[in-house]
């Protein structure tokens, strides 16, 4: 069965999976089936396997990975089982996000700029990684990344992120701008250091930006609609929602628009997209213009 899994890891890699996780859940799987005596895949092993898992959500995660594994191998191997993948029956949950306005995003870079040290680069790092965030919808992870020789003329190259794929980021002028002021604070260093440090100069990691900006959510007050705290990632989900608002008219015109969009945020399909949108008031308001407007050129004609 290792040979399946490992031919079944390569295939998928090329098509621009990492597939880190599913290696994992595969090859544990196939002791736990080695151990049973077992070559090929049974239902009753892999759902005695899955089950081993701690929630329902990972149980759930485990028997879906033994099924994308065995709709590939039957191909040629037909005796191996395809479990049920609802078995365990999880759902995934879209957490509400919390959509920024304009002002609540100039709060948080002035809140920002007036860390301490006041004088030191820290101030400077997390205003302008809030910028750049709410302004490109860039993954925080992606951002983290950025080396100097990713920040070029033509906009931000983003380097084998999710799916491994590659994307150049254009900026608009006021972006430039302010990233260009940061570096030259920063202090231009070789191509291969990143764009974002700690005050040691360290590449800048996600827990400190993570924990730095939830207390500047609560120091400017914001509050979501929900329960929880409003998120760093909910940057990306305003980003996505704005764009859509900034469609042009004409339905013809908006696909365009979306499929550009999809291409600037790295997803591999438009339904990925999809997921960052929330319903808005004004993008419902948009929404009911719009189909008003359709209706009434179908009775004008």
């Amino acid at each position: 069965m290792l040979d399946a899994i490992e031919t079944y890891l390569a295939l998928r890699r090329t098509t621009g999976f990492a597939m880190s996780t599913a290696e994992h859940l595969l090859k544990s799987f196939a002791a736990f089936a080695a151990e049973r005596g077992q070559t090929y895949v049974e239902t009753k092993t892999a759902i005695d396997w899955a089950a081993l898992g701690p929630s329902v959500a990972q149980r759930d995660a485990r028997l879906r990975a033994v099924c994308r594994f065995v709709r590939h191998v039957r191909v040629e191997e037909v005796g191996h089982e395809l479990p049920p993948a609802n078995h365990f029956g999880a759902r995934k949950k879209r957490r509400t996000p919390h959509i920024y306005t304009t002002d609540e995003i100039s709060r948080l870079v002035e809140a920002a700029l007036r860390l301490r040290p006041t004088r030191g680069l820290r101030p400077h790092t997390q205003a302008t990684l809030i910028a750049l965030l709410s302004s490109t919808g860039l993954r925080i992870s992606e951002a983290l990344k950025l080396t100097i020789a990713d920040v070029t003329r033509d906009g931000l190259l983003i380097r084998e992120t999710k799916f491994r794929k590659t994307r150049l980021v254009p900026l608009h002028d006021t972006a430039v701008a302010g990233l260009q002021r940061y570096l030259a604070r920063r202090g231009l260093g070789s191509d291969d250091d990143p764009v974002f440090i700690d005050k040691p100069g360290r590449p800048l990691r996600y827990i400190a930006v993570k924990e730095t900006f939830d207390r500047l959510v609560d120091k400017v007050g914001i509050r979501s609609t929900s329960a929880r705290r409003p998120r760093l990632h909910d940057l990306r989900h305003t980003f996505a929602v704005r764009a859509l608002q900034g469609s042009p008219t004409g339905r013809g015109r908006c696909g365009a628009h979306m499929a550009a969009l999809a291409t600037y945020m790295g997803h591999v399909n438009i339904y990925a997209t999809y997921w960052y949108l929330e319903a808005t008031p004004d993008l419902l308001r948009d929404v009911a213009m719009a189909g008003e407007a359709f209706i009434s050129e179908g009775r004008s004609a």
